[in-house]
């Protein structure tokens, strides 16, 4: 229980280091795709195909960017602390 409170500033911490580094790989990752800026929901003359697969590839480049930061500062203070900051399952890795 202590881990958790003890870890609530690096989850934060986490959650706007990943939110940076998702927005410059979705960035990154949609300029292979096409030549001009993704579209947002809220354009009126955005087809629903570029809508649809930029916001899928946005959801999956977060969440993929949110797990893997939230997981390595979990390690690094399960390491310094001796402490894991979250549940331990049986037979799980």
């Amino acid at each position: 229980m202590i881990a958790k409170i003890l870890f609530a500033p690096f989850a934060m911490i986490g959650g706007l280091i990943a939110g940076v580094l998702g927005k410059r790989v979705f960035k990154a990752a949609w300029g292979v795709i096409d030549d001009r800026d993704p579209p947002r929901a809220n354009e009126s003359q955005a087809r629903w195909s570029r809508v649809v697969i930029a916001l899928a590839l946005q959801g999956a480049i977060f969440t993929a960017s949110r797990g893997v930061v939230d997981r390595m500062l979990r390690k690094g203070f399960a390491h310094l602390t001796g402490y894991w900051p979250g549940e331990r399952r049986a037979g799980r890795s």
